[in-house]
């Protein structure tokens, strides 16, 4: 009997590890960006802060900061995403049973992965690449068959293409996804939870 158990749901088992593998992963990249734009956003406010005291500012600081932060906050909400590091009123769950509770905890992470699909689904008609491709990859001609000027765009003073940096909307709505799924998994208790010993936040508690 067991092992007619154990046969069942063998199937079932090589999905979620890659799941949980791929979350892994993705988590592990994370990590080294984070850091990565941190010591960044640092190195400019620093660099912006001599420049200035010098009266020689360079005028693209700032912009680089901004979006500097708006990558590594993107970047940092899906790790918080796995590391279950987002805020949590538990008020309502405290009350219920353990059973009511881990059915609240599901329909939490369901709606995380239904906001990362809805997310995902807004991106690919934003961006049209399917259109893009269809204009032959010009610019120009998109923009004129479909008043979307999103590949026309450029930053004022670093002078880059807008939508490299709106890359991080699709990146950031696929990378919540996964983690997503991989919480799900735990959650439903098909799979132990998993230990993030590089996040020390992630043993904290008060938290969702």
């Amino acid at each position: 009997m067991v092992d007619q158990t154990i046969a069942t749901h063998t199937p079932l088992a090589r999905p979620y590890r890659l799941i949980l593998a791929a979350s892994t992963r993705l988590l592990a990249v994370e990590r080294l960006l984070i850091m990565g734009f941190m010591y960044l956003l640092t190195a400019l406010i620093l660099l912006n802060v001599a420049t200035r005291y010098a009266r020689v500012p360079i005028y693209w600081i700032d912009e680089s900061a901004v979006y500097s932060v708006v990558w590594l906050t993107f970047i940092g909400a899906s790790a918080m995403t796995r590391l279950r590091l987002d805020f949590a009123v538990s008020m309502l769950t405290e009350r219920l049973s353990e059973r009511g509770a881990m059915i609240a905890k599901v329909l939490s992470t369901l709606a995380v992965i239904i906001f990362g699909l809805a997310l995902m689904t807004m991106c690919w008609l934003w961006m049209d690449p399917v259109g893009l491709a269809r204009a032959g990859f010009d610019a120009r001609e998109f923009a004129g068959q479909t008043f979307n000027f999103l590949y026309t765009e450029r930053t004022q003073t670093l002078g880059w293409p807008t939508w490299s940096l709106y890359l991080i909307m699709p990146i950031f709505a696929v990378s919540m996804t996964i983690h997503g799924l991989a919480n799900l998994i735990e959650d439903l208790e098909l799979a132990p939870k998993a230990s993030h010993p590089s996040f020390v936040l992630s043993a904290v508690d008060g938290v969702n």
